[in-house]
């Protein structure tokens, strides 16, 4: 069997190709915000100098002195603030990318206003002109670049066709994960299966097309450029080598849990098969000793800084939690470390005295009653969590890393939910993939959503990924989003 017509040419961008592009743009578009900047701020504040009757010798002078050099930093600024729209899936939704340049200009606002309040001589080093004028057409800028990079990728999306080899569990939990992206970052056509019974049936709106057996003359009239292989039991040899003659005529070929992380960023527990976790994952998630002193370094680095921040903070938060509901004002919870070593784990207490008096563990639940009003506004900034910057200078816990549990969820979990313990490989953290993507888990089905964003932080953690998960915790403290 071979194919008789080529497959549409597609240019596939992965995860990092994206970024770097966006990344790319982003630094296009504040560069010449900035240039604009200068430019306005010397050519109009030149001329009304000029207009008091000041010489010009004089006013030259001061255009030399005013400019410090930081201000040429402002692009790199403006990106850090933008790192809450670098992940593909967001980058390519038009309302979130537009909220995260709002709020990116707002914080840049608002870091500004806070420096020129508290410096001693703000005029001399602050231009007002250069800022405000560069975060107004950084802003524009870059939402005219992110408008046309998102029609760029809608289009690049409409050019690839997608067929699903295997329309069981595994099949349908994808095209149920692809109904709720918005864009579309390809065309999902439909699938291909065995079973006489799904023959022309439809799953999630989307057709079986025919059998296994028929598969390349289905590619060829539907002119499909990927194939997603999401048969999860024994495959029969005959479809193994028509897969394998696919990919050679230049189809590509992608395994279901694989397209599944890639447009979900969770790793699909309940499609994997069992050895799964030896064969694939544990290979997957060994790291150099560079990352681990890398990531240590920062652990350290950070957990100085979110040391002085408590200190700082300690007075006003502690005198808040007596007004309210009177002492203590922390609460010490015993909570399961890296290998399941149990640890002391401290926050500001944020519920009501004796909320679990029962002893019976709970999980925390959006409107949760036991939650104080003082304790609202501290989850919601994260301010809560920071006394366990101890438990991270002790090497207790990381910066970045799954949420840490008590062992009595953990044992009730790991009965119902596959892989449960994997999330035990890491440290615990303070901030991770999951608590800035998903929300509450107060049922099984949240704490395993939750758990496939902790696997996939474990399968693909990197520096620069810890780093960009702390960036966007800034602006989950900043958006009051937290939980």
């Amino acid at each position: 069997m071979s194919l008789h017509s080529s497959p549409p040419k597609t240019f596939r961008l992965g995860n990092l190709e994206q970024r770097v592009i966006l990344f790319l743009g982003d630094l296009f578009a504040s560069v010449v915000a900035l240039s604009i900047s200068l430019y306005i701020w010397r050519e109009y504040s030149f001329r009304a100098l000029l207009a008091t009757g000041i010489t010009l010798k004089k006013a030259e002078n001061i255009f030399s002195i005013e400019i410090q050099t930081w201000v040429y930093f402002l692009p790199f600024i403006w990106l850090i603030l933008l790192i809450e729209i670098y992940e593909p899936r967001i980058a390519a939704n038009r309302k979130k990318t537009q909220r995260g340049i709002i709020i990116a200009a707002v914080i840049g606002m608002l870091g500004y206003a806070l420096l020129f309040t508290t410096l001693r001589n703000p005029t001399s080093s602050l231009p007002r002109v250069v800022i405000g004028a560069f975060l107004i057409l950084a802003s524009l800028f870059t939402w005219a670049w992110r408008a046309l990079y998102i029609r760029l990728y809608t289009a690049q999306g409409m050019v690839r066709r997608v067929l699903i080899v295997g329309a069981g569990k595994a099949g349908a939990t994808l095209a149920s994960a692809y109904e709720e992206l918005i864009p579309k970052p390809f065309q999902l056509i439909g699938f291909t299966d065995d079973d006489p019974d799904k023959m022309g049936s439809k799953i999630d709106g989307f057709r079986v097309l025919g059998s296994n057996s028929n598969l390349i003359r289905i590619i060829e009239q539907q002119n499909i450029s990927d194939i997603v292989v999401a048969i999860t039991g024994a495959m029969m040899g005959s479809t193994f080598q028509t897969i394998l003659d696919i990919q050679e005529s230049g189809i590509l070929v992608t395994r279901m849990p694989t397209m599944f992380e890639e447009i979900t960023g969770r790793v699909p527990i309940h499609h994997l098969e069992s050895d799964w976790l030896i064969r694939s994952f544990i290979d997957e998630t060994r790291v150099s000793a560079f990352y681990e002193l890398g990531k240590r370094m920062v652990d350290f680095v950070g957990s100085i800084i979110g040391i002085l921040i408590f200190l700082f903070t300690f007075p006003l938060i502690a005198l808040a939690v007596i007004i309210e509901t009177g002492a203590p004002i922390f609460y010490g919870q015993e909570r399961l470390g890296k290998g399941g070593k149990a640890f002391t784990l401290y926050k500001f207490r944020t519920m009501f005295q004796d909320a679990e008096a029962d002893g019976v563990a709970r999980l925390a639940q959006e409107n949760d009653p036991r939650i104080t009003r003082v304790g609202n506004f501290l989850r919601k900034t994260r301010l809560d969590e920071f006394p366990q910057f101890f438990n991270v200078l002790r090497g207790e816990m990381s910066l970045v890393g799954p949420r840490a549990e008590r062992e009595e969820l953990v044992k009730g979990f790991q009965k119902e939910i596959p892989f449960y313990r994997a999330r035990l490989l890491v440290k615990p953290g303070i901030s991770g993939w999951a608590q800035i993507t998903s929300g509450y888990a107060s049922s099984i089905f949240g704490t395993s959503l939750k758990l496939e964003y902790d696997l996939y932080y474990i399968k693909h953690r990197t520096v620069a990924m810890d780093i960009t998960i702390l960036l966007r915790t800034f602006s989950t403290v900043f958006g009051f989003k937290g939980r």
